[in-house]
């Protein structure tokens, strides 16, 4: 404590003497903003997303632990195919094998490029996996029994997307868009090793990767719990009531809802009589893909640049692709 001199301490004193008096004064204030009603509903919506994310990010940081301490480099490489259409292809069925929710993606998705994964691979995996997995499929299934075209568009349509993403970035870019190089990634991973056996390493890499990726998810998750409680739907609602409005709120609406995937259906299922199908699909298609909370985990996994490209790619293709889809539901 001997560096804490009186000189480094002072401009942290100042903020907080400042914070006191501001409080004793916007007391009264404040006692009454704690018996609102708002702030009731931002406690009961940031704890409900927090609690129905937090598993699949659990779930995501064991099994890149686990693929990092038990698979070997190589047979990664092996799996994945040398030509872009096969790799494309083989990264949209990985959903089908992995079942992770979109939460839980960047953590595995990082340690499977650590491994070798191209990332436009990745990518493909990112935007398909949290859609086309059996598991999103029963519950949206369930949520449109009556309208079981939406389904398959749905999976059809998260597909195609993948799939003409991965191509666009394997056509465009060619430098490596990580935060953090591979070399970085392994001597990070060499690290962890080194603390004791596999099974000590299996648990010190997950709780690595749970808190690396949970403070982009609590942040995420405060700010869409805040957007939630204080947004006006029917408002928005009205603003957009044009036919190609429609598309531009529930695009929206999943953005700021940050729904889990397996549960989005069940939200769209509200609004089958109020817009559009197609903007239905928008809606189930884009909030897998992004959203509020897994924006910022991109954007800690990706380069800002390269991660806006991304966010710009998806929301073109969902947009543009939602309403070609519409002419046949």
């Amino acid at each position: 404590m001997a560096g804490l001199t009186p000189f480094r301490i002072l401009p942290l004193l100042l903020p907080a003497a400042f914070l006191v008096v501001a409080l004793v004064f916007w007391l009264p204030e404040l006692t009454a903003l704690l018996d609102n009603t708002y702030l009731g509903s931002f406690k009961a919506s940031f704890i409900g997303i927090l609690l129905e994310a937090m598993p699949f990010v659990l779930l995501g940081a064991l099994l890149s632990s686990l693929l990092s301490v038990f698979i070997p480099d190589a047979l990664i490489s092996r799996w994945i195919p040398r030509r872009p259409v096969p790799a494309l292809l083989f990264a949209c069925l990985l959903g089908i094998l992995f079942p992770v929710c979109e939460c839980g993606m960047i953590p595995l998705v990082r340690r499977l490029i650590h491994k070798g994964m191209p990332v436009y691979v990745a990518i493909v995996f990112i935007l398909s996996g949290p859609i086309v997995n059996p598991v999103v499929y029963g519950a949206t299934l369930t949520a449109f029994r009556t309208h079981p075209e939406l389904v398959y568009a749905r999976m059809g349509l998260a597909f195609i997307v993948a799939c003409l993403i991965g191509l666009i970035i394997y056509v465009t870019v060619r430098k490596s868009p990580l935060r953090l190089s591979i070399k970085s990634l392994n001597e990070e991973t060499h690290r962890q090793d080194t603390r004791g056996g596999k099974l000590t390493a299996v648990f010190v890499h997950t709780a690595d990767e749970f808190f690396e990726m949970g403070k982009y998810l609590i942040i995420g998750c405060l700010l869409t719990s805040a957007i939630q409680t204080f947004m006006v739907r029917e408002s928005l609602a009205a603003a957009f009531d044009r036919p190609l409005g429609a598309y531009v709120f529930m695009m929206g609406l999943a953005f700021v809802l940050s729904l889990c995937s397996t549960s989005d259906a069940f939200v769209a299922a509200t609004f089958l009589h109020t817009f559009p199908a197609g903007s239905l699909l928008a809606f189930m298609v884009l909030g897998p893909m992004l959203d509020f909370k897994n924006s910022l985990m991109l954007l800690s996994l990706f380069k800002t640049k390269f991660a806006l490209y991304l966010f710009f790619l998806i929301l073109a293709c969902v947009f543009v692709g939602s309403v070609l889809m519409s002419v046949w539901l």
